[in-house]
């Protein structure tokens, strides 16, 4: 009898040590959420975010991948550029798998989707590298931070490195929400040039010649300098509108930056002008110089336009653990944020207190048909700081 107490009461002992010790291991991770396009129209970018990412815990945790003591789980979620889906992943990530924060989506559409869920849970979404300016505009809430550029950004820096006196625009881009925030923001931004015709194609568009057309017959007649300015995200290849000999009417093609496989078609058209929020041989600082040699020796390529962005959502989130103590409790973590300087690839960014948008510094840029590389190169006419660039706040923000 004495024997079966014994064991018993080991058996009780192990247990309550098993109950008091659950609570603390799951107090010993931070459970971070990353839900992107893994498959569909955004794929590649999705997948090079994916790795700035894991790139960024690596760097700014010195490769332990603890802040504070506490590890950090990353769970990966394919919305596959569904809003729906989008949405149901990161309902199951705060609600089935805990996650502390999230980080994503790689579409603005998927984004507008998730922005509700965030407040929902009161749980912090840093949102990378979704663009549409109504992510921290009209839809945004408190929930909500942006390591990414917005549309504003791309905008009024393009808008910087084209707006001169005598010179008509047409813009082409896509029928959603990335496309029409994109170019309104870019309208609001042009002072001197005049806007003379807007096209919006399907985003799956592949036949352009229709919308080229339109394009050529508003601008042809026009005096001055010429421009169509491509704003396009994902499939297809608006440029090949360029094969409808627009230099018969004088007209150029002008666009921001983008992934290096889609500018392979850049080196056609050598001394286009356009701002650009990355490229690899562009910033000067130590976190470029890491990311871009550690890329290299992992998979015998530079970084690439969404590699640095991830990267980016990486150090915002250890920086606010870090202010924090490790913990993650989303008034803390607000108070954090907001204000918040963290370096990254591209330099210093702040989150900017009154939208949470991460002010940053973007690059105006010239092609140069470089025999060297594959795709054309942007090469630095200057870079255009943050400070520069009047960025509108467009949300109604209650305090």
């Amino acid at each position: 009898m004495r024997r079966r107490l014994a064991l018993a009461a080991v058996g009780l002992s192990a247990l309550v040590a098993s109950l008091a010790g659950a609570p603390a291991r799951a107090q010993a991770e931070i459970r971070i959420a990353h839900i992107h396009s893994l498959t569909g129209p955004l794929e590649a970018y999705g997948k090079q975010t994916s790795t700035g990412f894991m790139m960024g815990l690596d760097y700014a945790t010195g490769g332990t991948m603890t802040v504070a003591g506490k590890k950090l789980v990353v769970i990966e979620k394919d919305d596959q550029g569904q809003p729906e889906v989008g949405r149901r992943q990161l309902v199951a990530a705060y609600e089935d798998d805990k996650a502390d924060l999230a980080v994503g989506p790689t579409s603005s559409g998927v984004a507008l989707a998730l922005l509700p869920v965030a407040e929902q849970f009161r749980k912090i979404l840093v949102v990378e590298p979704a663009v549409a300016d109504s992510i921290t505009g009209e839809k945004w809430n408190r929930y909500v931070f942006r390591t990414g550029r917005n549309s504003s950004q791309d905008a009024v820096s393009n808008a910087m490195a084209l707006d001169r006196e005598g010179v008509s625009i047409a813009t082409l881009a896509q029928d959603y929400a990335f496309g029409r925030d994109g170019v309104k923001a870019f309208r609001d931004a042009i002072k001197k040039a005049r806007i003379v015709h807007e096209e919006f194609l399907p985003a799956r568009t592949t036949d352009f010649n229709a919308g080229a057309q339109r394009l050529i017959d508003a601008l042809k007649d026009k005096p001055g300098r010429k421009i169509i300015w491509v704003l396009w995200a994902g499939g297809g290849n608006p440029f090949t509108i360029a094969d409808l000999d627009l230099k018969r009417h004088g007209i150029e093609i002008a666009t921001g930056g983008n992934i290096l496989p889609a500018m392979i078609g850049f080196k056609r058209f050598p001394g286009m002008e356009g701002a650009t929020y990355y490229y690899f041989g562009i910033p000067k600082n130590p976190v470029n110089e890491w990311l871009v040699a550690n890329h290299y020796k992992l998979y015998r390529t530079p970084p690439d336009f969404f590699t640095a962005g991830g990267m980016s959502a990486a150090l915002a989130v250890v920086e606010a653990l870090r202010k924090t103590g490790g913990e993650t409790d989303t008034a803390r973590l607000i108070r954090a944020m907001e204000g918040m300087s963290f370096d990254t690839p591209k330099g210093r960014m702040q989150f900017r207190v009154e939208d949470h948008q991460a002010m940053q510094t973007m690059y105006h840029f010239r092609i140069k048909a470089d025999p060297a590389m594959p795709w054309g190169v942007p090469e630095l006419v200057r870079e255009i700081r943050a400070g520069e660039m009047a960025v509108p706040i467009r949300n109604q923000r209650q305090q």
